[in-house]
Formats: structure tokens, C-alpha cells, sequence
């Protein structure tokens, strides 16, 4: 079978008994850096016996018919740097291959960022969405947003520390100054900081430079009903990120129930 195993995200002492007693019996493990599972084996104070493979983005897709293969005949150990592996790391063309094989594929929970950074935001925890890393460039940030501007559930991403000022103040410009959000920093770690507010207030807190892993947590969209400025607001930041005015039009009528001809008119007259 394949073993997905989660790893500390940032205190070693979040590795369970579990993980350690899978660490130490396991003859393969497929790792996303064999050096990093090599130094989180030594911290732990345990020995590694297992023949080790590199699993990451770079060659996952060509390891699957290796990997399947062995854990069609052994148990095969998977683990990411942090968190648990296919979430925002290797390992779902892996799962994806197994389970098409019929390999059986079970887990060792543990640690997550994701939903980490959820408990601890202060925004509802209900319902939410995961994201995964937001785009670098400021365009496709843009456009990512505008498409979740409407989106009733909290949402989570995942950011690096040297661009989470410019990926708050595109989310401020689209989702709106005053949307509540929160920011975990350095999760688990000795200097672990959430900080919370309106994203006016992020933006503010990340024009000094921060160090550490960033979790992006933001609020859903109000429930009060959506006005027709609203909608026009919605079209307009589409637009601004690059999607043509018909195709901004006829996505922010249809997630509303809107009329796309009066969207379309409200829209070239607040162009104009």
C-alpha cells in the first residue's frame, strides 16, 4: 500500500508516535527532499533504513509506473517537507496512479498549515476553500481574486514572505479594503504571529518586511444581498485583470442569477 504520512509544519514536536514508528520500520519511503526526511529522522533521534526516493514536481510524473509497481508489492512510505503530502506538495499524480491500479493508499494525519491558520483566524470555519499558492504575478493574482470576489466561504492560500504586501493590496483592491482577513505567520515555530483585521489593515502590517512561511486567510463575501453596483464593481475588477468585458459580464450575471444585457449596459455606463 501507499502510506501518506504528514510531517511537523514547524515544532518537531508535532511528529507523532505514529509517524516516527513508520519512519523507523519502513524499508521505502518516497520523499520530496531525501535530505530534508534524513535531518527530520535525525532531530527525531531515530535511523532511517529504508531505501529512499525522491518524489517532487519535477519527477513525480516519470516515478509513477516505478512507484505503483513497488507499492503494488510493498508498503511504500510517503512524506512531504511539511504537512501532508499532495496538498500544495507531491504526491496526488502518485494517489491518482495507485488508486487506478487499485493500490490501496491510507494516511498518518498530523499536522496541517491549511487548517492551522483556519482555527486560528478568527474568520468563520464552517465552510471554506483552499487556494494553494496565489500567482506571482500581479495579473493572474488579480484575476484569481476577481474570480473568487463573490465566493461565500472563507478562503486560504498559501503566500511567500517577500510577496505578501503586493498579494494584499490586490486582494484589497479586489475583494475591497474593509474584508476581513488574517495572516498566520510561522505556524507552530518559536515566533509565530497571527495577525487580524481588514485587509486595509494587512497591507498596512506588510509594508515592513516579514520573515517566515505566510498563510493567507480571508473572509467570504457578506450575505447581505448583492446590489447592482456591486455587481458592476465585480465586472470592473475583471476587466482590470484582463478578462474582456463580455466574458466579465456573463460570469458575474451567471454566479448571481443577474440579467446579462442590463449587467452589460450598467457596466458601459459606469465605463463611460
Amino acid at each position: 500500500m501507499i502510506i501518506l504520512a504528514a510531517t511537523p509544519i514547524g515544532n518537531l514536536s508535532d511528529a507523532s508516535p505514529r509517524l516516527v514508528e513508520h519512519l523507523v520500520k519502513a524499508k521505502f519511503i518516497a520523499a520530496e527532499d531525501t535530505r530534508s526526511t534524513l535531518k527530520l529522522a535525525q532531530v527525531l533521534g531515530i535511523s532511517l533504513n529504508a531505501k529512499m526516493f525522491s518524489l517532487n514536481e519535477q519527477n513525480e510524473s516519470t516515478r509513477l509506473d516505478q512507484l505503483v509497481k513497488l507499492a503494488s508489492e510493498e508498503d511504500l512510505l510517503v512524506v512531504s517537507d511539511a504537512g501532508m503530502p499532495t496538498v500544495s506538495d507531491p504526491g496526488f499524480l502518485l494517489v491518482r496512479a495507485a488508486v487506478a491500479a487499485g493500490v490501496e493508499v491510507i494516511a498518518i494525519p498530523g499536522p496541517s498549515a491549511v487548517v492551522t491558520a483556519l482555527a486560528v483566524s478568527g474568520l468563520p470555519t464552517d465552510r471554506f476553500t483552499f487556494e494553494g499558492f496565489v500567482p506571482r504575478k500581479s495579473g493572474e493574482r488579480k484575476r484569481l481574486f476577481g474570480q473568487l470576489v463573490a465566493e461565500r466561504r472563507t478562503m486560504v492560500f498559501f503566500e511567500a514572505p517577500h510577496r505578501i504586501h503586493e498579494s494584499l493590496v490586490d486582494a484589497a483592491e479586489v475583494f475591497g479594503s474593509d474584508r476581513p482577513a488574517a495572516v498566520a505567520r510561522d505556524l507552530t515555530k518559536k515566533y509565530e504571529q497571527t495577525i487580524r483585521g481588514t485587509l486595509f489593515d494587512l497591507v498596512e502590517w506588510a509594508s515592513v518586511a516579514h520573515k517566515g512561511e505566510m498563510v493567507l486567510v480571508i473572509g467570504g463575501a457578506p450575505e447581505e444581498s448583492i446590489e447592482a453596483v456591486d455587481l458592476v464593481r465585480e465586472v470592473r475588477q475583471l476587466t482590470a485583470s484582463g478578462v474582456g468585458l463580455k466574458q466579465a459580464v456573463a460570469q458575474v450575471a451567471s454566479m448571481h442569477g443577474a440579467s446579462k444585457s442590463e449587467l452589460y449596459q450598467a457596466s458601459l455606463d459606469a465605463r463611460n
